[in-house]
């Protein structure tokens, strides 16, 4: 077939010179993506969706209403609008995969002979480092203490089945085989054909599963990246590292297995019980089972390829004693096993001890007494060969590839990733004021509330038999004890504390993990770690903290836990009460107040960012955020939530996990060891950055909040109906009943992204700024846009969101509001100009991203294929709304829309 698919787009597109191969990639896969819908669809279909197509390019190119375009759209007969959706979506796909190959490409032109380290990673960053008078002993120093930790959650606006995971992998493998075009046509060929397959085989593909994921699904999901990318790519994440510092100080390579444990991951799927009558006691045991048997399994495919390489006969190669006399010790602790072992085989000595440890991990994860008790025993094994191939040169004859185990070992155990606990602080209360015999115990004063579980907590436990709910509270921290006596004490991450807001709600946990029993050595085994969700609460956290660290109750527990507490920053429900200035001025400021707190009480804090992928729940570039924290705040660590859309477009490819882990690990080396110096007119921008947060959040809230309309509208102008009847999550979409305060963050920012609009992570930034130029003038703000990187990531975030959001077809959804329509548009336009050349100015440019063509082009790219979406889901709102909202067709394809916006404009969640 030609090019006819792509030519329109190509032909009005400006590709910078270096990424003609990503311009090829999108013809060649686009080529790929029309033949299959003519084949598996009709040629009738690809000549509509072609037609859609060249309207929707020369709307955006020509700058036309949209009107033409939707009534185009709105003429789509039903049986057809799925498949043209399922159409757009897959060539958008396309130009993900695309891009996200070129990506690689990128890299590899960096990692030639000669070429300059890649902006961003620990080469470049050390160089950097080292330029500013860092010494080598100083990085050493730090790396004890150096900790990146991902943290995986649902996949509330993104459910990918496996199997069209496992399809995106073989295109991408495809894609980069011929990355640099030195296939042979012949090899080509069998690329075309295998990618036709992949996308053929996707097309024929329901998107989600007939049923609700279960948990159990959503840690399969989570499992697919731990197990299948960051497993893999972890030791090469090592060897990079090593190799930096032996490149920019020019000290003797060190081996990456013997670094300090940089990476560690963690899960809350399973764990977070907030909200979700699905989690608890259950899940939590199940969960963990499933990530050892994941992991365990991971190991003995290692092993049994170690067993291929380490075949070095007692005739050849000096073997160290101790490696005979472990043989020797499982032979006799695994007699079934090592009456398998070959005879012929008898003389590798540690390709016949790798067997037996094998069959070891194989009886711990049957459970069996002969099982290994810890990953420590695994690495033990694992030290004793590799000190023997030290002994008799075998640096070259297995050694690297044992190392590789062995960083694995180190990172995953045999928990695979921590399992994170989260509980609504309400719960807590009312399982306490139910042991109590005080219904109203919740509504104590915090000092009535400390004094009773100070009681509680010196030994007078309360006497009432617990009630069902409260029994299922218990079960917990009983599950917790269990486990880690099955698992070991990596298993669990932090205990977090939803809506804290007093000491009381930290000690809650303490109360309950000691009447369940969870209590080793006199102290709960448990960080605890409150969550400050409301722009409210966080300007209240450095009070909690305060009182929480002076409580002498507590601070004997976190004595016991190594004087390190971990406070969570919630990004979502504090944006979603103030809008995005507030939410993120009071992130910043209660970061530097705690800061300084814990340092005062002489303890080390850890800030644990609750981030989504949209503006709105504090997404943004990771990179650019951590340079931007306060001093001293990062302290060599990172702990940050991902989730939605966030995880596939991090983690989904190997090469670009490893650029992410990178980026972030170079980012918090640059905070920790050269934050950026003090500013003499810092005071005067916080100062009005505090004013700014103010007049934002009035305006904000005066919409969201305090509109008596804006609810049904919000009802109305958004698919929020459609998202409640997703099934892409195991948990509510509300924590109970009731109105915008009551939505959880995640439905309330994907909803807003949907109808194209953004809302939620702009509405009043226009007017603050807009006040503040008149009130300071034009060049103080344009000086804390260039100067201050806090401000400036701010506004790069909110510019990216601008340019992703498009007001004429948010208008189409609007007008789905009826009579609500007109006042509330015509406001939210003006608030959204506002915004924009508010930006501009303070910016100091002509256009929006006039200064990022990537992200100008990945727009442009997908916005032909997106737009008719929208416009098809508006349409698709209108008639199923009018029928009563049924099951049925009108409804999946509405659930197809939704899929195909999300991963058009990402960001979403």
């Amino acid at each position: 077939m030609n090019d006819a698919p792509d030519a329109p787009l190509r032909e009005r597109l400006e590709f910078a010179e270096a990424d003609a191969l990503l311009r090829d990639d999108v013809r060649r896969l686009g080529a790929l993506v029309g033949e299959m819908l003519a084949e598996q669809g009709s040629p009738a279909l690809l000549e509509e969706v072609e037609a859609v197509r060249r309207a929707a390019i020369a709307r955006r190119e020509a700058g036309l209403p949209v009107d033409e375009l939707a009534d185009q759209l709105s003429r789509i007969p039903l049986d057809d609008a799925e498949a043209l959706v399922r159409a757009f979506a897959a060539y958008f796909g396309a130009i993900n995969l695309a891009e996200r190959v070129h990506r690689i490409r990128r890299r590899r032109d960096y990692q030639r002979e000669g070429q300059a380290p890649q902006p961003g990673g620990v080469h470049a960053v050390l160089a950097a480092l080292k330029a500013d008078g860092v010494g080598l002993d100083e990085v050493v120093a730090l790396l004890p203490r150096l900790r990146i930790e991902p943290v995986f959650t649902a996949h509330p606006t993104e459910a990918m089945r496996r199997a069209l995971l496992e399809k995106e992998r073989d295109i991408v493998a495809r894609l980069v085989a011929d990355i640099d075009r030195s296939r042979t046509p012949e090899e080509r060929a069998v690329d075309v054909a295998r990618m036709r397959q992949a996308l053929t085989a996707a097309w024929q593909t329901s998107e989600a599963p007939p049923t609700r994921p279960t948990v159990i699904d959503e840690m399969e999901h989570v499992g697919f990246y731990l197990g299948d990318v960051l497993y893999r790519v972890l030791p090469t994440y090592y060897r990079v590292f090593a190799d930096a510092l032996a490149a920019v100080y020019g000290a003797p390579a060190a081996r990456p297995g013997e670094l300090s444990v940089l990476l560690q991951f963690g899960t809350w799927v399973g764990g977070d019980m907030d909200g979700n009558p699905n989690v608890g006691a259950e899940t939590i045991l199940a969960t963990l089972a499933a990530q050892r048997a994941q992991v365990v399994d991971l190991y003995r495919r290692d092993l049994g390829t170690l067993m291929t390489v380490l075949t070095q006969t007692a005739d050849r190669a000096g073997i160290e004693p101790a490696v005979s006399v472990r043989l020797q010790d499982y032979r006799e602790r695994l007699p079934g096993a090592a009456a398998r072992l070959k005879p012929r085989q008898a003389d590798m000595v540690y390709r016949q001890l790798l067997d037996l440890m094998r069959a070891r991990l194989q009886a711990t994860a049957d459970g069996d007494a002969a099982g290994y008790a810890e990953a420590g025993e695994l690495l033990a094994d694992l030290d004793l060969i590799a000190a023997s191939l030290r002994a008799h040169r075998g640096e070259h004859a297995g050694l690297h590839a044992l190392e590789r185990v062995r960083i694995r070992v180190r990172t995953f155990g045999f928990h695979l990733a921590k399992l994170d606990l989260r509980q609504d602080s309400a719960v807590h209360d009312a399982a306490i004021g139910q042991l109590l015999g005080d219904p109203a115990w919740a509504e104590r004063a915090p000092e009535t509330r400390l004094a009773d579980l100070h009681r509680w907590l010196g030994g007078a436990l309360p006497g009432t038999a617990p009630d069902e709910d409260t029994e299922r509270s218990l079960a917990v921290f009983r599950a917790v004890r269990e486990a880690r006596a099955r698992y070991g004490e990596r298993a669990f991450g932090p205990y977090i504390v939803s809506m804290s807001r007093s000491a009381a709600d930290a000690l809650a946990v303490l109360a309950l993990a000691r009447a369940a029993g969870c209590v080793e050595d006199g102290a709960v085994p448990l960080d605890v770690a409150p969550l400050f969700e409301t722009v409210d609460d966080l300007q209240a956290a450095p009070a909690v903290m305060r009182a929480l660290l002076d409580d002498p109750v507590y601070r004997a527990h976190l004595s016991a836990r190594g004087d390190r507490q971990t406070v969570m920053l919630g990004y979502s429900d504090s944006t979603k009460d103030g809008g995005v200035l507030a939410s993120r001025w009071a992130l910043q400021r209660t970061q530097v107040e705690l800061t300084a707190l814990a340092r005062a009480a002489g303890v080390r804090i850890v800030f644990f960012h609750g981030r989504g992928g949209s503006v709105s729940r504090g997404g943004g570039k990771t990179e650019r955020a951590i340079i931007a924290a306060p001093r001293g705040s990062v302290d060599g660590s990172l702990r940050v939530t991902e989730q939605g859309e966030v995880i596939h477009r991090k983690y989904g490819i190997r090469a670009l996990a490893l650029r992410n882990l990178e980026q972030t690990t170079g980012a918090v080396l640059r905070a920790t060891l050269r934050p950026r110096p003090a500013d003499a007119r810092e005071d005067d921008w916080r100062a009005r950055m505090g004013a700014l947060a103010q007049w934002s959040r009035a305006r904000y809230r005066a919409l969201v909040h305090e509109h008596p309309d804006f609810v049904a509208y919000f009802r109305l102008a958004t698919p929020i109906d459609v998202i409640e009847r997703l099934r892409i999550g195991s948990r509510p979409s509300r924590r109970r009943d009731g109105g915008v305060a009551n939505l959880r963050a995640i439905p309330w920012v994907f909803a807003w992204s949907q109808n194209r609009s953004g809302l939620t992570g702009w509405y009043g930034v226009g007017s603050a700024l807009a006040r503040g130029i008149e009130t300071w003038g034009l060049d103080a703000l344009q000086a804390m846009a260039r100067d201050w990187p806090f401000f400036a990531a701010t506004l790069d975030d909110l510019e990216m969101l601008l340019a992703k959001s498009d007001l004429d077809i948010f208008e189409r959804y609007s007008r789905l509001a009826g009579d609500l329509h007109a006042p509330l548009f015509d406001d939210i336009a003006g608030e959204f100009a506002r915004t924009r050349d508010a930006i501009l100015a303070v910016k100091a440019r002509d256009a929006i991203l006039a200064d990022d063509y990537r992200l100008r082009l990945s727009i442009r790219l997908r916005n032909p294929y997106v737009d008719p979406i929208s416009l098809l889901q508006v349409e698709l709102l209108r008639r199923w709304r009018a029928d009563g909202s049924p099951d049925g067709a009108q409804l999946r394809a509405l659930i197809a829309t939704v899929n195909g916006i999300s991963a058009g404009i990402q960001n979403t969640g």
